[in-house]
């Protein structure tokens, strides 16, 4: 993907996504950012100059349909990128159905909501369906259970949106990251009881480097799965 390109961003106020909205933001591109609330919409727009701001609840993905008819929408995307998501540890025998609903809302139901809703800018497009997945997404440790469960289905949803859409010229790529250094890794640390230290992970913008790639491959060759891994 070259030129002015068109992307809808999830989870670009910190880690992976803003850096990667840094990078398409620096070379011109037109970002969409979505935002849980007003007030966060107005700090995005504020941090990208330019951008607009998509406003829906992620945790509460029945409704972003409703809240995005009520705001000026695309009409063209060339990338849909999920990058926002949460965690919450715990072993099976503690993890409450709270917990549960919260992670696999945000974390595979809204992705999913999401993609529905602009399928039709992304076919329009040729455009490109990108997934940040974890390695928790390809392997369940304990106290994992159900954010590993919401990632194992992220793969399953990105697997088979990639079948339906290929004739479509969508693409669709899941990244698979290992520990990166960001706020969500802090509070696994706290989670897990373990000193933070962020230069034993991945540096997020280690991880838009292979995001970018993905999106600007030519459009004969696809990555469909790209895992990455901390070098130290």
């Amino acid at each position: 993907m070259t030129g002015t390109a068109a992307h809808v961003i999830t989870g670009a106020g910190s880690g992976i996504g803003a850096a990667v909205a840094r990078r398409l933001h620096a070379r011109g591109d037109e970002l969409f950012l979505h935002a849980r609330d007003a007030g966060r919409a107005k700090e995005l727009a504020a941090q990208f100059p330019g951008a607009r701001t998509l406003v829906g609840d992620l945790s509460d993905p029945e409704k972003l349909s409703w809240a995005f008819s009520h705001q000026s929408l695309p009409d063209r995307i060339d990338s849909l990128l999920h990058i926002a998501g949460v965690v919450d540890l715990g072993p099976v025998g503690e993890l409450t159905p709270k917990a549960w609903r919260h992670q696999l809302n945000v974390n595979l139901i809204a992705p999913a909501e999401l993609t529905r809703h602009f399928l039709p800018q992304l076919r329009l497009a040729h455009g490109h369906v990108l997934f940040v997945n974890s390695g928790a997404g390809l392997n369940a440790s304990a106290d994992w259970s159900a954010y590993a469960a919401s990632k194992h289905g992220l793969k399953a949803l990105a697997d088979s949106l990639r079948q339906e859409e290929h004739g479509n010229g969508v693409r669709v790529t899941s990244v698979y990251p290992g520990r990166t250094a960001s706020a969500m890794q802090a509070k696994v640390h706290q989670q897990e009881g373990k000193e933070y230290d962020p230069a034993r992970w991945i540096d997020p913008e280690s991880v838009a480097t292979t995001i970018l790639m993905a999106l600007d491959l030519p459009r004969d060759a696809e990555v469909n799965d790209l895992t990455v891994r901390p070098g130290r």
